[in-house]
């Protein structure tokens, strides 16, 4: 792999991936992010995704935000976490590799620890992701 990110001699451009959310840069263009970054948005869309928000893939998405006021219980959290693995694995097994993860429940937050190596760079990341209901 060579400096623009994709594999081979660089005579192709320099990959870039929108940022999430989608917005416009001081520049006036489309705001960029690095490949890690995008793979941490991703990761966050997926997240909080319902499934059937997203009108051709129906099935993607973990639904947290459905859970925010869910009674907690050590039962929830489990679910919880194996749900999130699964999706996970899913939709980016072959863009990350799962270390840690943590999924926890309190008033009107849901909060995600998740411990991840990005698979092309080799990069390890430790991220929080929060999700909640708009006041």
């Amino acid at each position: 792999m060579n400096a623009t990110g994709y594999p081979g001699d660089g005579a192709g451009p320099a990959r870039t991936d929108p940022a999430f959310p989608f917005r416009i840069d001081r520049r006036g263009r489309t705001a960029e992010a690095g490949y890690d970054d995008h793979v941490r948005d991703l990761i966050e869309q997926l997240l909080f995704t319902a499934p059937g928000e997203r009108v051709m893939h129906p099935d993607f998405g973990c639904g947290l935000l459905d859970l925010v006021f869910a009674p907690n219980s050590p039962e929830l959290a489990a679910t919880l976490q194996l749900s999130v693995r699964a999706a996970l694995q899913r939709w980016l097994g072959e863009v990350i590799e799962v270390g840690s993860l943590d999924v926890e429940s309190e008033d009107d937050v849901v909060r995600v620890r998740l411990a991840y190596v990005v698979r092309r760079t080799g990069t390890q990341r430790q991220d929080v992701f929060e999700g909640g209901v708009a006041a």
